[in-house]
């Protein structure tokens, strides 16, 4: 079954552990954290300070993607904060192979992520080697943009990637997900669904949560 894994960057951040308490009631199992350096993406957020300050709150699965430059001096500090999962960029990490690596010798999953332009294939050599991948379908670093639809595609292929080769990593997906679009992505191969402002904003949350986890059960029954 798909998993929903709310952006904590859109979060009330006065009242985190409110939030935190309500995701979980409502039946989230990942919390979905964005650290950003203001180099690769024009925005500056969530350190490792602040996985830290929020994992007392809960024992739910932290998952971390990484827009920053030098992403594997970083990475110890996000596991000792308590990440369980961790995504970097294709686009800046040159020596990806070394990166995850070290992300798996950490105890983590490890997950590459790739920005709307990048195809799926230049992963290639590499697919065996990751946990997850992470496909970007807004431009990173701010939340609220509309969903790219050229992600569609790529998500296919490397559902058809995935299946061709016997491999198992989950393919996740993040910009602009909502209830509208949820169960397309689903049956396009998404395991993963971030979701930012679908879920943090005038509503509840547990309604909002409800109605995702709806649109994804529904593509997981017509799949089935």
């Amino acid at each position: 079954m798909s998993i929903l894994a709310p952006s904590m960057i859109a979060a009330n951040w006065w009242n985190i552990s409110q939030d935190v308490q309500a995701l979980e009631n409502a039946g989230c199992t990942w919390l979905h954290f964005d650290a950003m350096d203001g180099n690769f993406v024009p925005n500056l957020t969530l350190g490792p300070m602040f996985l830290e300050a929020v994992r007392p709150y809960t024992k739910l699965h932290f998952d971390t993607h990484l827009m920053i430059d030098n992403a594997g001096n970083y990475v110890d500090d996000f596991l000792e904060a308590g990440a369980n999962s961790i995504s970097v960029h294709w686009e800046n990490n040159p020596h990806l192979q070394k990166v995850l690596s070290q992300i798996r010798a950490g105890g983590a999953m490890a997950g590459v992520v790739l920005n709307p332009a990048t195809p799926v294939n230049v992963l290639d050599a590499i697919l065996e080697e990751v946990d997850y991948v992470l496909l970007m379908s807004v431009n990173p670093g701010f939340s609220g943009q509309p969903f790219l639809p050229l992600v569609i595609p790529k998500m296919q292929r490397l559902a058809q990637m995935r299946q061709e080769r016997g491999l198992n990593f989950l393919i996740q997906v993040d910009g602009g997900v909502s209830a509208k679009n949820a169960g397309q992505l689903v049956r396009a191969g998404a395991d993963v669904l971030v979701c930012g402002s679908s879920i943090f904003n005038e509503r509840p949350l547990a309604e909002n949560v409800a109605q995702l986890n709806q649109s994804m059960a529904a593509a997981n029954a017509v799949e089935i």
